[in-house]
């Protein structure tokens, strides 16, 4: 019974090996090397959510804007060096982005255990998944076995992450670009429904645009000034800030939307349909969210031999 038991592990362990050399991500890529990872991860975002929520929807969006910079590598934790300027001083980073610091948290336990073993990028996708559920969203299997890169590029960022003033057109664009299609954009997007918003970032939206509710405007202007309090909060979800769920596409339907780009999605354009489905089926936003979610979590990878296994997040081995 031994040697069938151990035979077993050798099968799973050559199966993972396999896996990571052809490039190929799996939920079971820790199971043998680091097999409580999940809960450890679970563990930290669950206190973190628990103290301050808005942190779950920094987490959620730092995913995001590691994937959409050459791929879910985890570049976007890099610091600065001084021959590489990274990706934390982007326009659509700087002093906005947050979340580093929860990532070293969670990095730290995982290496007293399972050391030089779990890539940061990992941690990235689970932290956000494990957020979106702490808030009250959907759940889903994250596939692993990412690596991290070894350096970043703030021109890339700048290049690549959609500011808050683009229109749909340049949404659809920037999405498919990724692989991403129309209805992973519109349910993506749909993490707005939690986390807040700086005043210079949607400052143009409600001063100037007219597909705004006015007296909604006009309440914002107060927290917003047109000059001065740049740093401004607001959330991105007025009805329920800390809970993820369809009230961000009800908002939009009734022009309420904090952003202008998000206000897109809901402007006589090929995305209505869809935030009218996802505002009044919960069910169906939750599907069509963990979907986009798994597809964003395999853009242009870094598996097998490729990148590293940093030991510090914030800087390559």
């Amino acid at each position: 019974m031994a040697s069938f038991s151990n035979g077993l592990l050798a099968v799973a362990i050559l199966s993972l090996l396999a896996s990571a050399a052809h490039g190929q991500l799996s939920p079971a890529f820790y199971a043998v090397t680091c097999p409580d990872l999940e809960s450890v991860v679970r563990s930290v975002m669950a206190q973190v959510v628990g103290q301050d929520p808005r942190m779950g929807a920094s987490v959620i969006r730092l995913f995001f804007h590691d994937c959409f910079v050459n791929g879910c590598d985890a570049s976007v934790l890099l610091d600065d060096t001084p021959t590489m300027r990274g990706e934390k001083n982007a326009m659509g980073n700087m002093n906005s982005l947050r979340g580093y610091e929860i990532i070293d948290a969670i990095k730290s336990r995982v290496e007293t255990t399972c050391r030089a073993t779990v890539s940061c990028a990992d941690i990235v996708a689970l932290a956000a998944r494990d957020s979106v559920s702490l808030l009250g969203g959907p759940s889903w299997t994250v596939l692993l076995g990412r690596r991290d890169a070894r350096t970043a590029s703030v021109d890339a960022a700048n290049a690549n992450l959609p500011p808050a003033s683009d229109n749909i057109s340049s949404l659809v664009t920037k999405f498919a670009a990724k692989g991403l299609d129309l209805r992973d954009l519109t349910a993506l997007s749909g993490a707005h429904t939690v986390g807040a918003a700086r005043c210079s970032s949607f400052r143009p939206h409600v001063y100037r645009d007219a597909n705004v509710d006015r007296a909604f405007a006009m309440f914002r202007r107060r927290i917003c000034p047109a000059t001065g309090g740049d740093s401004n909060l607001v959330p991105l979800d007025p009805t329920s800030p800390n809970r993820f769920d369809v009230s961000y596409y009800r908002d939009l339907m009734v022009r309420r939307s904090l952003l202008h780009s998000d206000q897109e999605l809901f402007n006589n354009g090929p995305a209505d349909d869809l935030v009218r489905l996802y505002s009044s089926s919960g069910s169906a936003f939750n599907r069509d969210f963990t979907a986009a979610m798994v597809k964003m979590g395999n853009i242009t990878l870094l598996t097998g031999s490729d990148g590293e296994i940093r030991l510090d997040c914030r800087r390559a081995n």
